[in-house]
Parts: structure tokens; sequence; C-alpha cells
């Protein structure tokens, strides 16, 4: 997947990334496992909220809160780290607080 080199992401890009990082999560029963228990929610709604912004901004952050498994997804999605906290704040809004 190639995503632009600029300074910022647009929204669609970072959805792009935010959606792959899920799909991989997703691969991984105890990965997916602590992502439900993270976010709260349940795992018939994964799909209904996989349509939100700040669910996806959540799915990013929760990379980010694991370094192993951050750096395990940017190898197989072929992204540099520092684009998942780009991808994060383009879903946010911007402001880095809620996700």
């Amino acid at each position: 997947m190639k995503y632009t080199q600029g300074k910022s992401l647009s929204v669609e890009e970072a959805q792009g990334i935010a959606t792959e990082a899920l799909l991989q999560l997703s691969r991984d029963p105890e990965q997916i496992g602590r992502f439900l228990a993270f976010s709260g929610i349940g795992p018939e709604m994964i799909r209904a909220a996989a349509n939100e912004p700040g669910f996806l901004a959540g799915v990013l952050e929760f990379y980010m809160m694991d370094e192993p498994l951050l750096l395990a997804f940017c190898e197989n999605a072929g992204v540099r780290p520092t684009m998942i906290a780009a991808a994060r704040y383009a879903l946010a809004g911007g402001d880095g607080e809620d996700a």
C-alpha cells in the first residue's frame, strides 16, 4: 500500500491505514481480544464501528500503546511507524485528544 510522503495524510489515507490495522488485528485472536477489551465493544459491533473515524483512531491508538505490535504491523503493511501517528491525528480531527 502506498501513502503520501508529504507532511499530512488525507482522512481517506488515514482510514486506509486504520482499516488495514484493524484487519491485521482481526487475524490474531489474542490481539483482537485485547483490542475489544480496550475499546469496550463486542465483536458484533466491529463492522459498524469501523465506519467511524473516532473508532479507527482508537485502533491506531491501540497499536501506538504496544511497540512490538506497532512495528510488526508497519513491517507487514509497508508503512513507517510515524505514519500511524499521522493517521491517528488525521482521524481524530487533528486535536490529538478524543478518539
